[in-house]
């Protein structure tokens, strides 16, 4: 992976004994999905970085920490800031997605 990621700092992702952690599979595929656009120089990583940063600032402090809800905002922002895709688009995807029975990851 080439995404030059924060060890330390508001945007860096979680960790344990230096390995990257996921707690649900949708979390690895939103992270790989953001080093994959950003690999294919869909975006800058610090585009990337400033969106996740603004949605770590203006998110409440909750526990659990949600990062990957952030990340995956951030992801959002940057592309609906691209017009690779509207908020609208974003919105319809995410609800269609919404609606599929637990534990149905994948298209038919």
């Amino acid at each position: 992976m080439t995404a030059p990621l924060d060890t330390d700092g508001p945007a860096a992702p979680p960790r344990a004994n230096g390995e990257l952690t996921f707690a649900e599979p949708w979390e690895s595929r939103a992270f790989g999905m953001a080093v994959s656009l950003y690999e294919s120089g869909a975006f800058t990583w610090p585009r990337f970085q400033a969106a996740l940063i603004a949605r770590i600032a203006s998110a409440p402090r909750e526990e659990p920490y949600q990062y990957y809800q952030l990340w995956l905002g951030a992801l959002e922002d940057v592309l609906a800031d691209l017009s690779v895709l509207s908020p609208a688009d974003i919105t319809a995807r995410a609800q269609t997605l919404s609606q599929r029975p637990q534990g149905h990851d994948h298209r038919a």
